[in-house]
């Protein structure tokens, strides 16, 4: 049995895939912080230091985007 995520989350992850190709891997720590980068997932906390406003959303999308990564290139190979 697979895992069953909310259809935003697939949305935003395969919208960020196909408008940004180059710019994820099959390695997830490398996707989230792109992911943290190419959305507005972060804000600038009262002391000017980055603060990430939705974590929880943030980890599952790069998750998303790893795993929908990884079977895109199992497929075209």
């Amino acid at each position: 049995m697979g895992n069953i995520r909310q259809t935003y989350i697939k949305r935003v992850a395969i919208e960020l895939v196909k408008l940004h190709p180059d710019a994820f891997t099959a390695d997830y720590k490398h996707n989230h912080t792109k992911v943290l980068e190419l959305t507005d997932l972060v804000e600038k906390g009262p002391t000017g230091v980055d603060r990430v406003k939705f974590k929880k959303l943030a980890n599952r999308i790069a998750g998303y985007v790893t795993r929908y990564y990884k079977r895109q290139k199992r497929v075209v190979a």
